[in-house]
């Protein structure tokens, strides 16, 4: 894949979880733009190997979890972008168990969205 189809993919990554991030919350922030690509990257590579379903969903929503406690660590040190800390099971008010849930079907959607635009 080239330069440029990787750059596409991730900025739909990136755009895809702010919107995400704005229906769900009604609000969002720049560091979710990288996030969004990183995780919409790492989940294209996911979608490509062969493994059961469910192993791809479970990881998919384990990848989509690590990286969102990276930018929770490097942009929200201060709880201004989110914050878990009253949510059931989380780590550091950055990430939990509810919402690494919810990435399973999420995930699902962005690995096949995934691949329809690799192919394109």
């Amino acid at each position: 894949m080239n330069f440029r189809k990787i750059c596409g993919l991730f900025s739909a990554g990136g755009l895809g979880y702010m919107a995400l991030e704005l229906l769900w919350r009604g609000r969002t922030h720049g560091s979710m733009f990288l996030a969004g690509g990183c995780a919409f990257l790492l989940l294209g590579d996911l979608e490509q190997r062969r493994l059961p379903t469910p192993v791809k969903l479970l990881t998919g929503a384990f990848l989509i979890t690590t990286v969102e406690l990276t930018a929770g660590l490097l942009f929200n040190r201060d709880y201004r972008v989110w914050d878990y800390r009253q949510m059931p099971l989380n780590l550091w008010g950055q990430i939990c168990l509810p919402y690494t849930l919810l990435w399973v079907p999420v995930g699902a959607g962005a690995m096949g969205l995934h691949r329809l635009l690799r192919r394109s």
